[in-house]
């Protein structure tokens, strides 16, 4: 196979070449502009690339795939599966999906690898594939890069024994197995809002199934995203959601993204509750019911995994890890932990409440689930209940790609400095730091703040917290914000507190 590299967007008008963009291979996924970055012939190199590694792997070649609902992304699926035959793979094909579902029909269909075809909520015009060849974890950097190797340098290889089986009804198999329990026993009216992505197509039923009286909103699909984007951090979904709930009454707001993994939040008083604040509510329910479980959070998540009471009474373990659905996802597996939870709505859900990986809709049910056996409670009571942080959204200064992890080494070493000095930071000693995904620094009262690279954007990621004091949050802020420019490479943020 001729190497893809170094091709122009005029092979897409052609298609004489495969055209297959470097920078489409991120860290746990893979994403292209459809035309200008990526062709028909380049997604078939894809695929047997994808089979070439399966086999080097020693995996099964042996594949579930499945599309969203672009309207490109049924031939973009095509193409792959082409590629993958060539190499040697069956295919079960389940046609337009979640990717939760895909990961489900691993299970189902007693299949190793996945391969699902989505840009999740990115705008229209972009496509990309979700992989995996353990199931319930995904492909991280490892896997990525020897794919990447394989078919930029040419090297995926044809092999016999390819064949392809489209599974009939799929989605219903998905949606029994999220629904053949006992209905919910306290009556709840929910919004659920899909932003006009591949969840509308499947949500509604599914929660009415469980006993809810459904709100729809935006459920139509429309690739052109209309009102928002289907992305439950995109403040313009949150706001819609939470105008919904305040005109319906609603007990709950529910927003899907455009794949279906992850799940936002709004409380009945119309107000968002950052995911990982719904983690912690997750956490102190689930905990009760399986005392001293294990919980993964990545970086940028709250505090309060370590320091709330309740889930120190009930013998909590909270590990923080690396930032990305990829790390998280195979960090649940490996500490065998009750689940994960990652700032970006992204939950895994481990045995015996879960198979691992992130579902949105499995996400909804745990959260109605927890107001089920909390019967004199609503929404906003849970939160209340907790005690009360002043955090800061994602914030993401602009970094060149060429530098920004390097910026990142030297906000480590520089920190690392401060603390065996014995320097404060912040205006008190360093009580801890965590360095598994650039660095986050602790303050003797508790107040952190994190500085990492973005995985996918010439970016780097800040979040800050304090259970103190919003004036805490901002010292903490003007400190790492400091520590972080004194290179002069860092630009201006996308928000601020």
């Amino acid at each position: 196979m001729t190497p893809v590299s170094g091709l122009t967007p005029n092979s897409f008008a052609y298609e004489q070449q495969p055209l297959v963009k470097p920078t489409g291979f991120r860290e746990y996924d893979a994403r292209w502009l459809f035309g200008s970055e990526l062709n028909l012939m380049g997604v078939q190199a894809l695929g047997v690339g994808l089979g070439t590694l399966l086999h080097e792997m020693g995996v099964p070649p042996e594949v579930v795939t499945g599309h969203d609902f672009r309207a490109y992304s049924s031939s973009i699926k095509y193409a792959l599966v082409c590629g993958l035959m060539a190499a040697g793979v069956k295919v079960h094909d389940i046609g337009m999906a979640l990717s939760p579902m895909a990961y489900f029909a691993q299970f189902a269909l007693d299949v190793p690898a996945v391969a699902m075809v989505t840009a999740s909520h990115n705008d229209n015009g972009w496509t990309g594939v979700k992989m995996g060849a353990q199931r319930p974890v995904t492909f991280g950097p490892d896997e990525m890069g020897r794919l990447k190797s394989i078919v930029l340098e040419g090297r995926g290889r044809t092999a016999p024994g390819g064949s392809y089986h489209y599974v009939e009804n799929f989605a219903d198999l998905y949606a029994a197995d999220l629904t053949n329990r006992p209905k919910l026993t306290r009556k709840l009216k929910v919004v659920a809002a899909c932003g006009n992505g591949t969840a509308g197509a499947f949500a509604p039923r599914i929660l009415e199934a469980l006993g809810c009286e459904v709100v729809p909103l935006d459920v139509e699909a429309d690739f052109n995203f209309p009102r928002y984007n289907p992305n439950p951090e995109d403040l313009h979904m949150l706001e819609a959601m939470a105008e919904a709930v305040r005109q319906t009454g609603a007990d709950v707001g529910l927003g899907f993204d455009g794949d279906g993994d992850r799940c936002g939040v709004v409380d009945n008083e119309g107000h968002e509750i950052f995911a990982d604040k719904i983690g912690v509510m997750l956490a102190r329910d689930l905990s009760k019911l399986y005392p001293g479980s294990t919980f993964v959070v990545d970086v940028k998540s709250t505090g309060l995994f370590a320091t709330d009471p309740v889930l120190n009474q009930q013998g909590v373990k909270a590990d923080y890890w690396k930032t990305g659905h990829s790390y998280i996802k195979r960090r649940v597996s490996d500490l065998k932990a009750l689940a994960g939870f990652e700032k970006s709505g992204h939950f895994f859900f481990n045995t015996p409440v879960g198979r691992g990986y992130d579902d949105g809709l499995l996400t909804a049910i745990h959260v109605l689930d927890m107001l089920d056996r909390n019967p004199t409670k609503s929404m906003a009571d849970l939160y209340r209940d907790m005690p009360k942080t002043w955090g800061s959204p994602t914030m993401s200064p602009h970094c060149a790609d060429e530098v920004k992890y390097g910026v990142v080494d030297r906000v480590v070493a520089r920190i690392k400095t401060m603390a065996a000095d014995g320097a404060e930071f912040a205006g008190q000693p360093i009580r801890d730091l965590n360095t598994v995904n650039g660095i986050r620094v602790t303050a003797a009262d508790g107040t952190w703040g994190l500085v990492r690279a973005s995985s996918n954007k010439p970016e780097l990621v800040v979040v800050v917290e304090s259970p103190v004091s919003e004036a805490r949050m901002r010292a903490m802020f003007a400190a790492v914000d400091s520590v972080m420019r004194e290179g002069g490479e860092v630009g201006a943020y996308n928000q601020t507190i």
